[in-house]
């Protein structure tokens, strides 16, 4: 989905909505979910309506509802067309993975043309079918509440704070993926899971001071002494690793936790970094 200001916006007649409401977002998402499904993006796995065959089965079965209902737990999201005006946020969510999990893009099949029947699929391509939802979805979700996508694992994740996105999607410069790059990953799915707890988020700036302590001998030969104990202080001494009375308690963690979380992942990236400069020189 294509996104700019057209002229109304761009010459200041119309000041636009940057963040839509929950009504707005099922709108827009239910006519990308039509476009998506007369694209024949469903078939593989839903089925699909022949003016010949009548209702031809997908993989799933014929009763949509009832194969929602095993996956999540919910009754009466489908039809999807007729239920979404009831759909709570956390509803609408789990549509949007299931649909995901579903999405197949028709790759060769015939065209029925009896009354306009329309594509007929018999192949699949399920990534490329999963990237276009994600591609339809992911704009109007970045302008929705405080702003969220749709991974490649089909997770609904709150979007980075503004300006540190990149930390997200940049290279983890290390080969040891077992010690470094999982816990990395980890820390950040369990901070930006939606709905994520305030137990969840420190944990996993525990997971990341985890990694800087692994890190910790090389840090030596860097760092000034005082700027390595510096590194591990926040941590230490605001509840984050330890527990004892000498910790301070008292803050904001809504706030202090994220910003602790952006601070340690960008020092483990400017670790890497150097430990990996220190070793060309």
């Amino acid at each position: 989905m294509k996104k700019r200001d057209y002229f109304s916006v761009r010459t200041g007649k119309i000041i636009p909505n940057e963040i839509i409401d929950l009504k707005v977002l099922k709108k827009l998402f239910l006519l990308i979910y039509k476009k998506i499904e007369n694209d024949g993006y469903f078939q593989k796995h839903f089925g699909y309506y022949c003016v010949d065959q009548g209702e031809v089965a997908g993989e799933l079965g014929f009763d949509l509802n009832d194969v929602m209902f095993i996956h999540l737990k919910k009754e009466n999201l489908s039809p999807i067309p007729a239920q979404i005006e009831n759909y709570s946020e956390d509803d609408l969510f789990d549509v949007l993975e299931f649909l995901y999990d579903y999405c197949s893009k028709g790759i060769d099949g015939y065209y029925h043309q009896h009354n306009g029947c329309g594509y007929h699929y018999e192949e699949f391509n399920d990534k490329e079918g999963q990237q276009y939802f994600r591609e339809q979805i992911n704009p109007i979700l970045k302008d929705y509440s405080n702003g969220f996508e749709l991974s490649t694992e089909g997770e609904i994740l709150q979007l980075a704070d503004s300006g540190l996105s990149h930390l997200f999607d940049a290279d983890v410069p290390t080969a040891d993926t077992e010690n470094i790059v999982n816990k990395i990953n980890n820390a950040v799915l369990k901070f930006r899971r939606y709905k994520s707890t305030m137990d969840d988020r420190q944990d996993s700036i525990r997971e990341l001071v985890d990694v800087l302590e692994y890190l910790r001998p090389k840090a030596k030969d860097l760092l000034e002494s005082k700027d390595e104990k510096d590194l591990f202080n926040i941590a230490n001494n605001y509840g984050i690793r330890h527990h004892n009375e000498r910790q301070k308690n008292k803050y904001d963690v809504a706030i202090w936790h994220s910003w602790m979380f952006y601070h340690y992942l960008a020092t483990i990236h400017a670790l890497l970094r150097l430990i990996n400069k220190s070793k060309n020189i």
